[in-house]
């Protein structure tokens, strides 16, 4: 039985202050949901395999900051009790490995909900717990086109462009399973019983695609890329190259910045089409493209920034670190040399805040595992179950 009192590592002052978090550490959506939970202030231990995962972790790792590492290897049931241990003090838990894993490890839903009814038992995959594809292998890019949002991505008609793994892993993925673990986690503050969240990223995928569902039903075109009023179709919400070969991005999708877009643009009113004429979309695209073109995007800029015309120069990361709005918001922080972007969303009464940087796997065992009052952790540590980096 782990003590209420006992504290650990990394937590901070946010909104989340006392939800404790057990992480079974995965790569991807699974590390992101918990970077959040830990920058809104919940108390996340990160359980580690003894060699770390994949992408190698360390100081740049930016995804698993916040919590410390705790290396454990659950082959050895030692280390299985200690993370029963973990999960009968905690209020949720999260683990992203295939469906059956944690149950064949014997840290699955049943063995945690007997130690404690209360907790929340997330689940993040990207086919789901169930269903035809749910055990076969895949990553972000098959979850989002099986989701039917892939076929329309991009301004290429020919074929289908990818936003990173913004998308799936991270829009579809992670920001649902932290909702998930939140709304589970009100609802059994007032049941006491706890249960299990499964996030799936073609189900969340599917769900940020409302809107296109709800176009589809409106009878609108679904079935060929830049054919809609936000995926390039129109004029005036579309990306236009520069002089210097950069990019302005133009959304002045309502009539009153639109009426602003062609008056700071100064083009001659006879030669703009009425763009309600939709057989000259074509004529109209060219004109602002040839327009843009006159100008580098500094120009642009100076033109644009900071009026109704819905216009704004296309950065890269790099660029966006230094931008005004974004220094002057502290967007991004620069925290023991590693440049990363600054909790979000803002709270006026409890702040999201960086605690811990990003440990490597099993830097904190000893630490960590002490503090969540653990029982013999020398003895863990000397037998093998739990590894000290």
């Amino acid at each position: 039985m782990i003590p209420a009192m006992a504290i650990s590592l990394g937590q901070g002052a946010g909104p989340l202050r006392g939800v404790r978090v057990v992480e079974l550490a995965s790569i991807g959506p699974g590390p992101h949901a918990c970077m959040l939970l830990a920058d809104l202030g919940a108390d996340v231990i990160r359980v580690d395999r003894p060699g770390g995962n994949v992408l190698g972790g360390g100081p740049h790792d930016v995804l698993t900051r916040g919590r410390p590492s705790v290396a454990l290897d659950l082959k050895d049931p030692r280390a299985v009790e200690t993370v029963l241990d973990l999960a009968e003090g905690a209020d949720l838990l999260v683990e992203g490995m295939r469906p059956g894993a944690a149950e064949r490890l014997g840290i699955g839903p049943e063995e945690c909900h007997a130690r404690n009814p209360r907790l929340v038992y997330g689940r993040m995959t990207g086919w789901g717990q169930d269903g035809p594809l749910a055990r076969s292998a895949g990553h972000d890019l098959n979850y989002i086109a099986v989701a039917g949002v892939l076929f329309g991505l991009g301004q290429d008609r020919d074929r289908p462009h990818f936003p990173a793994n913004l998308l799936g892993d991270f829009g579809g993925g992670s920001t649902y399973l932290v909702i998930g673990l939140l709304a589970a986690l009100v609802e059994a503050r007032g049941s006491g019983r706890g249960q299990v969240v499964d996030a799936a990223i073609v189900d969340g995928t599917a769900h940020l695609n409302a809107m296109g569902t709800a176009f589809l039903a409106a009878g609108l075109p679904a079935d060929r890329r830049v054919s809609g009023l936000l995926d390039g179709g129109v004029p005036w919400y579309d990306v236009y190259e520069t002089a210097d070969g950069r990019h302005m991005s133009v959304a002045p999708l309502e009539s009153q910045f639109y009426a602003e877009f062609l008056r700071l643009l100064d083009l001659p009113v006879d030669e703009v089409p009425d763009r309600d004429d939709f057989s000259r979309l074509g004529e109209l695209r060219r004109l602002f493209a040839a327009r843009f073109r006159e100008r580098t995007q500094a120009e642009w800029v100076e033109v644009f920034e900071g009026t109704d015309a819905c216009v704004a120069a296309v950065i890269p990361l790099t660029d966006a670190v230094e931008h005004p709005h974004n220094k002057a918001r502290g967007t991004f922080v620069d925290r023991d040399g590693v440049l990363q972007p600054a909790p979000a969303p803002r709270f006026s009464r409890t702040p999201a805040a960086l605690t811990t940087g990003p440990s490597k796997a099993g830097a904190d065992t000893r630490e960590a595992l002490t503090a969540w009052g653990i029982a013999d952790v020398d003895g863990l540590l000397a037998g093998g179950a739990a590894v000290q980096r």
